[in-house]
């Protein structure tokens, strides 16, 4: 049995800010991060703030734990080709809103940049990708590690502690058969749903806090509306693919017809049908 639930990228973007709901949250970072995560505070920042487009296309949020770490979670619904460059950008200014004038640089805040996405994203068979930070040597290809000194100062213990680090979540790429907990939460942030024999931290909390049935009247309507903008996405970014596929097809026949192939082996050669390979002829 299985319980369908409001949709985690519309849900953190309201419900899990209530700081009585961020066992769901926390929940959700300790099964990724293999950390008992706590989450000490959401900050506001331009990083988060909402605007028309963040409501129809994408959702993050920055959050602090108690280690003082900032872990910003973002998703994205539609494609973008250069969502590696943006997972930059935000780490970049995440980093630099958190330092303030007149510090030091010893107080940089390691950011945890945790990214799902529901497209395919790069070239690569799993569905959860991490990135940290390292410096091999180029000669004697050893890591290069931090001074006793610098562990002490710092309170770290290896050099990619200092970097940020980036958490990739491929969440269509998931088979639905979740081997462990940390499959669990990917099973539900891909199909809005707990199924009873799943004991990962927070997904029981989630069952209850993201009921539809539970919503306000006003929430249920946002929500709804949510949910026709992603199929309004969906449908616009099918009509712009198949219009560009379309004209591909179309400057192919052209030329085709331009070396006298006839049109029966055109047809079969784009895929287009005779009429539109004639219709062709005519323009």
């Amino acid at each position: 049995m299985s319980k369908k639930l409001i949709r985690f990228d519309w849900a953190i973007k309201r419900l899990l800010r209530n700081k009585a709901n961020f066992v769901v949250l926390e929940g959700f970072l300790s099964e990724l991060l293999f950390d008992a995560i706590k989450i000490e505070q959401i900050l506001e920042s331009e990083a988060n703030q909402e605007t028309d487009d963040d409501k129809f296309n994408r959702v993050d949020i920055l959050t602090q734990n108690s280690k003082h770490e900032l872990i910003i979670v973002e998703i994205q619904s539609s494609y973008e080709i250069d969502y590696f460059q943006r997972m930059a950008y935000g780490v970049s200014k995440s980093i630099a809103e958190n330092l303030k004038i007149g510090q030091q640089y010893a107080d940089i805040k390691k950011v945890i940049s945790i990214n799902i996405v529901y497209f395919d994203l790069g070239q690569g068979e799993d569905y959860i990708y991490k990135g940290k930070t390292k410096f091999i040597g180029i000669h004697q290809k050893d890591v290069l590690g931090l001074s006793d000194k610098q562990k002490t100062t710092f309170a770290k213990e290896t050099v990619a502690d200092i970097f940020p680090e980036f958490y990739l979540l491929k969440v269509n790429q998931f088979n639905d058969h979740a081997h462990d907990t940390l499959d669990e939460w990917v099973y539900f942030l891909k199909n809005s749903e707990v199924r009873d024999e799943f004991r990962a931290k927070g997904l029981k909390e989630a069952g209850e806090v993201l009921d539809i049935m539970r919503l306000p009247k006003d929430d249920e309507y946002g929500y709804n509306r949510y949910l026709d903008s992603l199929h309004l996405k969906a449908s616009e970014l099918f009509t712009l693919q198949t219009e560009a596929e379309f004209k591909l097809k179309a400057e192919i026949a052209v030329n085709l017809l331009t070396i006298g192939l006839a049109i029966s082996e055109i047809a079969k050669a784009t895929g287009l049908s005779i009429l539109q390979i004639e219709g062709l002829i005519q323009k």
